[in-house]
């Protein structure tokens, strides 16, 4: 998993470098086509990116975005109107027959079907009408980090090719360094201030709180430690509850218009007598974790989990755990 992540980099760079083809044909077809909405398909942290990239198009091209359950091919048998929609599938494997099975469905049923996988010549690759190979070369760990980054990247240069946004394209382009950046980001005091906890609450919002549901999902596949993701503004709405003295916050906060919100919520907590860090130099009484800035309000929430990443295994390692072979899981999950 450290190796992975110190990986991320190189990754996103080789899938800029050898995607722009395919990259053009989708986002020329999609323009063409004019989607009144986008669905997505994906499952674990292939639906946090999903998510991510909920955010990130419904702010770029106010374009409504649904994830569809999978269950309603694969056990349902119920094709949807999609006629004009747009549907993409993401999936680093592109072998879970439910994944497949909805994306058959959905191009079955009109819409314009794009897979992003890490496996070419996959089930899920032969299905789609345009496939984006991710590029990330062999990911072994269990617990994906070069094949999530490497897939809102995808998303993110696909959604700056049909949206003709040429700042988010140069943001995008510059990923590599920044991602750089991120990965040398120091997060080891939090290692031991969680020493002898086994729950905490991730927040964020926007595309922030995708990245809060990947870093939840994290901590239990790689910690044992029961993750729990929440926007800023859905916190008080009952799960501040259980926010005792010396209950651990993680705040996941972007240099967007959120930045404030995630903050706030945390600084909040800390005040609270919560043991909270925060992504953010907006002053306050929780801990500053150091961040890197990409110069986008859409790429920003990406570096912050690449910085999450190193600090997570190490986090398990000092616990004693081994990251690369967490119990009861296995790298490719193939769900009906």
């Amino acid at each position: 998993m450290r190796r992975e992540v110190e990986e991320i980099p190189a990754a996103v760079a080789r899938f800029l470098q050898n995607s722009g083809p395919v990259l053009d044909q989708a986002a020329a077809a999609l323009r063409e086509r004019d989607p009144l909405l986008v669905t997505t398909v994906a499952r674990g942290s292939s639906d946090h990116a999903s998510s991510y990239l909920k955010y990130a198009i419904e702010l770029t091209l106010g374009l409504p975005v649904a994830s569809v359950g999978p269950s309603i091919a694969s056990i349902y048998g119920k094709d949807l109107k999609l006629d004009r929609a747009a549907t993409i599938a993401i999936s680093q494997s592109g072998k879970s027959p439910d994944i497949v099975g909805m994306a058959q469905s959905a191009r079955r049923s009109g819409a314009t079907t794009i897979a992003i996988t890490n496996t070419a010549g996959s089930p899920l690759a032969e299905t789609a009408e345009f496939t984006v190979d991710l590029h990330a070369g062999v990911e072994k760990s269990v617990a994906a980090t070069k094949t999530f980054a490497s897939s809102v990247v995808a998303g993110l240069a696909l959604l700056a090719r049909w949206s003709g946004d040429t700042a988010l394209g140069e943001a995008v382009d510059n990923l590599p360094q920044s991602l750089s950046q991120a990965v040398a980001c120091d997060w080891s005091d939090m290692v031991t201030a969680l020493d002898g906890q086994k729950a905490l609450y991730v927040l964020g919002r926007g595309p922030a709180w995708a990245i809060a549901n990947e870093a939840a999902l994290k901590f239990k596949e790689t910690c044992g430690i029961q993750g729990e993701a929440y926007s800023s503004a859905e916190v008080m709405h009952g799960p501040v509850s259980i926010v005792t003295p010396g209950y651990p916050v993680l705040g996941l906060a972007a240099r967007d218009a959120a930045e404030w919100s995630v903050a706030g919520m945390a600084h909040n907590l800390a005040g609270q007598g919560a043991l909270a860090f925060l992504t953010s130099d907006i002053s306050g009484d929780a801990r500053k974790l150091p961040f890197a800035a990409t110069g986008h309000p859409l790429t920003d929430p990406l570096a912050l989990v690449v910085s999450f990443y190193g600090f997570v295994e190490a986090l398990a390692r000092h616990r004693g755990l081994n990251p690369d072979e967490p119990p009861m899981l296995k790298k490719v999950t193939e769900t009906v």
